[in-house]
C-alpha cells in the first residue's frame, strides 16, 4: 500500500459531520484564497462575488468525462524507472490504447528521493530517474500523451499551487476516502478517491465498488468518484471477474486507469480494456454515475441513464452458481409501457428480441451481463 501521510492521528468523522463541517472549511479556504476578508453581507456585490468564486475554485475545464490512462502502482509498486515509463508510453500508442482514450501516463509513489533539496522541492531519484522528470514528461508529451505524478494528500494547498501553474492541470485528490471527500472534493479537485487501495482479488474489487456506489449522486462532469485503479490483467482474478471489474468501473464513471503492464498485455486483457462499447458508456457526456438499484442475495442490478434516452444496466452475479437475473423497468428507470432494443456490450450484438417490462439473462458465477437499452416505442 502507498505511504499514507494522513494515517497517523486522523480523527474518526461521520458522513453526517463531514457533510456539515467540511463544506464550511472549503468555503472558508476559498474565501482566503481569493483574498476576501469576511463573509458576504447584503451590501456586497453578490454577482461579483460569484465571479470571484468561479475563478478561484478549481473549475479548470478538465475532466468533463472520467480520465483514462495508466498508473504504475498496481503492477510495479515502487519498482519504477524512467525507461519503463517511456516504454509504457510507447506501448499505449503501439497497442492502439491511446486512440481509445488512454492518454494519461501516471507515475505513482517512489519516484522521489526521501529528502527534498535546499529549496524544499521534491527531487527525482538519481538511481531511477537520472534524466529528471522534465525529460520524461517531454518524452511522454512527444507521443501525444499526458504525464501525471504522485505527491500525497494536499487539498486546498495543492489546489492553489495548481491554479498558479499557468495552465489547467487535472487534480486527482487522494486521501483514501477517510474524510468522505465525495462530499467536498468538487471544491478542490477533479476526482477523489472514495476507498482505500484496491488489491487484485474479487473480494477487494467488489468491496471497492460497493463503497464507491454510496457516493454516486456526487459524481458529475468535472468531478468524479474514484474507487482506485484497474487491476485487469494482473492475474489475480478470472476473465469473468475482470469483465465485472471493468463493467462496474465503466458504469460508475470511475477513472479508467490501467494498472497492468501494458508492454506485455495479453489478448484476453486487450479484449476487456479495449472494448470501445463499454468505454463509451464510461465516457458518455451525460456523466451520471450508475447505482445499485436492486439486490436479492448475491444477485444485483446496477443501472444508470445515458445520453439519448438510453439506459445502461449490469446484471451481476456475486454468488457461487449460475443464476437467472431479471431487471424490471421500474427498477432501472425506464417508463413502464416502453419497448426497448438491447445491445449486449460484451457479445457486441443487438439482441433480436424486443423487450417489454423487463430483461432477463442467465449469468455465470462472478460474472455479469451488460446491456444498453434504447426505447423504440
Amino acid at each position: 500500500m502507498r505511504r499514507r501521510a494522513s494515517e497517523a492521528g486522523t480523527p474518526e468523522i461521520s458522513p453526517q459531520m463531514a457533510a456539515m463541517v467540511i463544506p464550511l472549511l472549503m468555503w472558508f479556504s476559498s474565501m482566503v484564497m481569493m483574498g476576501v476578508t469576511g463573509f458576504p453581507t447584503k451590501n456586497d456585490n453578490f454577482e461579483e462575488l460569484q465571479k470571484q468564486l468561479r475563478r478561484n475554485l478549481l473549475a479548470n475545464g478538465l475532466g468533463n468525462t472520467p480520465p483514462m490512462g495508466w498508473n504504475s502502482w498496481n503492477h510495479f509498486s515502487c519498482h519504477i524507472d524512467e525507461k519503463m515509463i517511456k516504454e509504457t508510453a510507447d506501448a499505449l500508442v503501439s497497442t492502439g490504447l491511446a486512440k481509445l482514450g488512454y492518454t494519461y501516463v501516471n507515475i505513482d509513489d517512489c519516484w522521489a528521493e526521501i529528502a527534498r533539496d535546499d529549496k524544499g522541492s521534491l527531487v527525482p531519484k538519481k538511481s531511477t530517474f537520472p534524466s529528471g522528470i522534465k525529460a520524461v514528461a517531454d518524452y511522454v508529451h512527444s507521443k501525444g500523451l499526458k504525464l501525471g505524478i504522485y505527491s500525497d494528500a494536499g487539498y486546498p494547498v495543492m489546489t492553489r499551487a495548481l491554479m498558479k501553474a499557468g495552465r489547467p492541470i487535472f487534480f486527482s485528490l487522494c486521501e483514501w476516502g477517510d474524510l468522505h471527500p465525495a462530499l467536498w472534493g468538487a471544491k478542490v479537485g477533479n476526482s477523489w478517491r472514495t476507498t482505500n487501495d484496491i488489491t487484485d482479488t474479487w473480494e477487494s474489487m467488489v468491496s471497492r465498488a460497493d463503497m464507491n456506489e454510496v457516493y454516486a449522486e456526487y459524481a458529475r462532469p468535472g468531478g468524479w468518484n474514484d474507487p482506485d485503479m484497474l487491476e485487469v490483467g494482473n492475474g489475480g482474478m478470472t476473465k469473468d471477474e475482470y469483465i465485472v471489474h471493468f463493467s462496474i468501473w465503466a458504469i460508475s464513471k470511475a477513472p479508467l486507469l490501467l494498472g497492468c503492464d501494458v508492454r506485455n498485455v495479453t489478448k484476453d486483457t486487450m479484449e476487456i480494456i479495449a472494448n470501445k462499447e463499454v468505454i463509451d458508456v464510461n465516457q458518455d457526456p451525460l456523466g451520471v454515475q450508475a447505482k445499485k438499484v436492486r439486490m436479492e442475495g448475491d444477485l444485483e442490478i446496477w443501472a444508470g441513464p445515458l445520453s439519448g434516452y438510453r439506459v445502461v444496466v449490469v446484471l451481476l452475479n456475486r454468488g457461487p452458481w449460475r443464476n437467472v437475473i431479471t431487471a424490471n423497468w421500474d427498477d432501472i428507470g425506464i417508463p413502464p409501457e416502453s419497448v426497448v432494443q438491447a445491445r449486449d456490450l460484451w457479445e457486441h450484438t443487438t439482441l433480436k428480441n424486443r423487450f417489454a417490462e423487463n430483461i432477463t439473462a442467465t449469468v455465470n458465477s462472478h460474472g455479469c451481463k451488460m446491456y444498453v437499452l434504447k426505447p423504440i416505442s
